[in-house]
């Protein structure tokens, strides 16, 4: 990677499910932010790092903006809010299938309260679409504001335009060194990624008002003694009531089983071992409302 160059921030906005963390592993290369059919699955703000002949690009994911209602929702808007303060360009995603609606147009204009950032407007999920839908939501997006740099349709499915795109906010972040050294995807600790890839696993499939409830702790990560290629991992599933505890186990455990098989085929490529997964489903009652648990769950 060449030393003089251009290194910088974006983040991608939009509505919860426009397809933000599946573009953010798309054009880094690899699984760095989790993704789920529910909405507000991104609860903290990753970063993805992607280095270019021309620099590096280090992509910030954050929380779908939406109307809180629970401290947990205030807390996140809040958190999006931080980081578009900080970063060089904010890309607006609008999914190529569906029309441009009342909250595309607020948070594009909400948009002009970050003056700092080059914004940038991306159609997203252009494979699910037809030629004309694709055509029409340019236009509707172009619409949205007068200052887009760039407005740019893609597929993180097929891949169609990712270079278009990594080369479009190259060109508009600052010229300067590389942020992080080469070889690094992300400064997630290996335990939050853990966490993560248990959080997917735990909201697949699960009914529209539980995902909210879900949280996860690692509590311990460590090598077995008497085997170097086994990882002993333990982890809490953490919900709000005691009804949902006994929707993540399922009879007879059936459905915590099916948790830990997916969540172990991701985490023991993550360690390169194979890995014994112990997970414990624990509740902490309306977690998302009160402080100091979301204190203690890192929120």
């Amino acid at each position: 990677m060449a030393e003089s160059g251009r290194s910088g921030f974006v983040t991608f906005v939009g509505r919860p499910n426009v397809g933000k963390s599946t573009l953010m592993n798309a054009l880094v290369g690899e699984k760095v932010a989790i993704t789920s059919e529910k909405p507000q699955t991104t609860r903290r703000a990753i970063r993805g790092i992607l280095n270019r002949p021309g620099g590096q690009l280090v992509v910030v994911d954050t929380p779908g903006i939406h109307k809180p209602r629970t401290l947990l929702g205030q807390r996140l808007n809040d958190l999006v809010e931080q980081v578009l303060g900080d970063v060089d360009v904010i890309a607006f995603c609008a999914p190529a299938p569906e029309k441009v609606g009342p909250g595309d147009r607020r948070i594009a204009e909400s948009l002009s309260g970050y003056p700092r950032a080059k914004k940038v407007a991306i159609v997203t999920k252009t494979d699910a679409a037809s030629p004309d839908q694709i055509m029409e939501r340019l236009i509707e997006v172009n619409a949205l504001r007068e200052d887009w740099a760039a407005v740019i349709p893609l597929s993180s499915l097929t891949g169609d335009q990712l270079e278009v795109l990594s080369d479009e906010l190259l060109a508009l972040m600052p010229e300067g060194p590389p942020l992080y050294e080469e070889g690094v995807v992300t400064d997630e600790s290996t335990e939050d990624r853990i966490a993560e890839i248990i959080r997917e696993a735990a909201l697949e499939g699960v009914r529209d008002e539980l995902p909210h409830s879900i949280a996860v702790t690692v509590d311990e990560v460590m090598p077995r003694e008497d085997r170097d290629d086994l990882t002993d991992v333990h982890a809490s599933i953490v919900v709000e009531r005691d009804s949902q505890k006994g929707i993540i186990i399922g009879p007879k455990g059936s459905r915590l089983r099916d948790v830990g098989a997916r969540a172990r085929a991701q985490v023991e490529p993550l360690l390169g071992t194979k890995v014994f997964l112990k997970l414990h489903v624990r509740v902490a009652k309306e977690w998302q409302r009160d402080p100091k648990q979301l204190g203690r769950l890192g929120f």
